[in-house]
């Protein structure tokens, strides 16, 4: 491969591309691809089986990142009060092995957080987190309740963003 093609493809994998949608506008080539994310993600790579088709898609908001070649490389969905939680939640946070430690994550996080401030207004947040990604979700305020569980044989704990936190 010519060596300038071969940066221009790094530089345009560089490039992120953030996307929100409601279940209902994503296209089905979308859908596809980032359920073949998460599979390829929780189900192979972390070899845990559980059913990832779990209805709530269809009433949630996805947040899409792309890379320059239209790649997800990351993806999360925002599922409004009352579906998972009594709160506003975000669950299905994964992404691509390729570009973890890059801060892509942190990307994602923010660009759920920003939604849910404008969609739903400044409103606690919560989350189903695997326990080891603990400090990664302190990193945007989002504190452990104290409950711990295995899901599908994987600790997580439940964690909670109070916006009150964050004005302070």
């Amino acid at each position: 491969m010519n060596i300038v093609i071969h940066f221009i493809l790094l530089a345009l994998k560089s490039i992120l591309n953030f996307q929100i949608k409601h279940f209902n506008e994503l296209s089905l080539i979308e859908f596809h691809d980032l359920i073949a994310l998460r599979v390829k993600i929780f189900v192979v790579e972390q070899n845990c089986s559980y059913l990832e088709l779990d209805g709530k898609d269809k009433l949630s908001y996805h947040v899409i990142c792309r890379n320059g070649t239209g790649e997800i490389i990351a993806t999360a969905r925002i599922l409004p009060q009352g579906i998972s939680y009594e709160e506003v939640s975000i669950g299905r946070v994964v992404t691509d092995e390729s570009v973890r430690g890059k801060g892509e994550g942190h990307l994602l996080m923010k660009a759920c957080m920003n939604f849910i401030s404008k969609e739903f207004g400044r409103v606690p947040v919560k989350i189903s987190a695997q326990s080891h990604l603990e400090k990664f979700y302190n990193a945007h305020l989002f504190f452990s309740t104290g409950k711990e569980y295995l899901e599908d044989d994987i600790p997580h704990m439940e964690m909670l963003y109070l916006p009150q936190i964050d004005s302070q």
